[in-house]
């Protein structure tokens, strides 16, 4: 028996549209990932980008468990002596772009390298309910239904 190697003519990809309201962050944030790579299917190929395109809409609306919304820190520095910078994630969720958050999330979930950047391109976060991306035809996806820890009651 042979390893099977997904070829990029055999690669079929599915657009798939995620709500994240009320959803935790961290959760979602794996399943999204998972997504991105293609680990969700039989026919994942580690060096292969065979994940599906994900649009996730309302991303203003995702929670922080415990008191992460207050304590955690987001760090990034300016390039110059001494310019580390630090935004707590309130600040970030209630400032301009709290869609923010949550590609972060996603991104650091991805491994680093070429084809991360490549698969990262795949996802679409949008703060509200309106994307570009009705001519796709994207299935919704319940995240919320997978398991009850998923969404913050």
């Amino acid at each position: 028996m042979s390893t099977y190697s997904a070829k990029a003519a055999d690669i079929q990809k599915k657009w798939v549209m995620i709500d994240a309201t009320d959803l935790v962050v961290g959760r979602l944030a794996t399943i999204v990932a998972m997504r991105l790579r293609g680990k969700h299917k039989p026919t994942y190929t580690p060096h292969v980008d065979d994940g599906d395109n994900v649009v996730v809409i309302n991303a203003a609306k995702v929670v922080l468990t415990g008191r992460k919304r207050e304590k955690k820190i987001y760090h990034h520095h300016t390039g110059y002596i001494g310019g580390i910078k630090e935004r707590s994630a309130k600040s970030i969720l209630e400032g301009r772009f709290p869609e923010r958050i949550l590609e972060k999330a996603i991104e650091r979930m991805l491994p680093r390298g070429p084809l991360a950047r490549v698969q990262l391109g795949n996802l679409r976060v949008y703060p509200g309910p309106d994307h570009p991306h009705e001519a796709q035809k994207p299935e919704p996806l319940d995240i919320g239904a997978m398991n009850r820890k998923n969404r913050s009651a």
